[in-house]
């Protein structure tokens, strides 16, 4: 099976901070939730998958071929939308639309631009500068779409969005997984949304991948407790994931494997997950 993204051994340093070494694989076909703190490594990873920076160790394979081996023909299949748009603030929709006319040649799709535009109402007269952050993010994501691309990555793309463009994005990105031969990896830190939309997580924490794990059985692993003092002592500490203590007993995520069946745990979120294994006392 070719898997979309296949990292091996993956090092970058960056003055004090070391990405990896990072063994990531990404199948074809779904949605991959990219989470972690701020400075983890996710937008590190996202570049160098981008070939915008190079590592220092290790094998990164995309669409089945080695990153070295890509042409710049085979880099139409990959799409990318950031946090910003990087185009001149001065261009009308008219302008963006013939750069990438002639940027992308036989791959640009006009009529797939043509309905995205109409899909988020984007304005055709009105330059960049006047658009609104979500209009730039919705026009970046409409770019990414209009030239055939196997694979887009979104790294924080939609941070400090409205909840109304949100869901708008997240019902294109599973439309465009209705094709087996597309594949996602966003990196977000709204993960109300990647429960909504994501089929794995990756949890990146300090530069190390701690897991990579459909999100179903993800959140099906754990649950919450508010324990009194003598009852934590009476719960195997194996099954401790993270604590917080509190003025009413302490709060508790545990392994459900780990603890009796009739044991009564509140459902957790991928963002429960997340806070317990960064903050949460061992």
């Amino acid at each position: 099976m070719q898997h979309a993204i296949e990292l091996r051994g993956l090092k970058k340093r960056l003055g004090n901070f070391e990405l990896g070494p990072l063994d990531l694989t990404v199948p074809k076909g779904c949605i991959v939730g990219y989470i972690g703190e701020n400075g983890a490594g996710k937008s590190t990873t996202i570049k160098l998958l981008l070939g915008l920076m190079k590592p220092d160790q290790g094998e990164i394979n995309l669409l089945g071929k080695p990153i070295q081996d890509v042409t710049p023909e085979m880099k139409k299949d990959i799409a990318y939308v950031f946090d910003e748009l990087y185009l001149p603030a001065d261009m009308s929709l008219k302008n963006v639309l013939n750069f990438h006319r002639k940027f992308y040649g036989k791959a640009w799709q006009d009529k797939t631009f043509s309905e995205l535009n109409a899909r988020f109402q984007l304005p055709n007269n009105k330059a960049i500068k006047h658009f609104s952050r979500g209009m730039k993010m919705q026009l970046g994501l409409a770019l990414a779409l209009s030239h055939g691309a196997k694979l887009l990555l979104l790294d924080e793309a939609t941070s400090g969005l409205d909840p109304v463009i949100r869901d708008d994005v997240l019902d294109l990105l599973l439309e465009y997984i209705q094709d087996e031969n597309h594949t996602v990896l966003v990196s977000s830190h709204i993960l109300s949304d990647l429960e909504k939309a994501a089929d794995y997580i990756a949890f990146i924490h300090k530069g190390q991948l701690l897991f990579m794990e459909t999100k179903d059985e993800l959140v099906d692993q754990y649950g919450i407790a508010t324990l009194s003092k003598e009852q934590l002592e009476e719960i195997d500490g194996k099954a401790i994931v993270g604590k917080r203590t509190h003025q009413f007993g302490v709060e508790v995520m545990l392994k459900r494997e780990l603890i009796p069946s009739d044991f009564e745990l509140e459902k957790v979120s991928v963002e429960d997950i997340m806070v317990y294994m960064i903050k949460g006392e061992r």
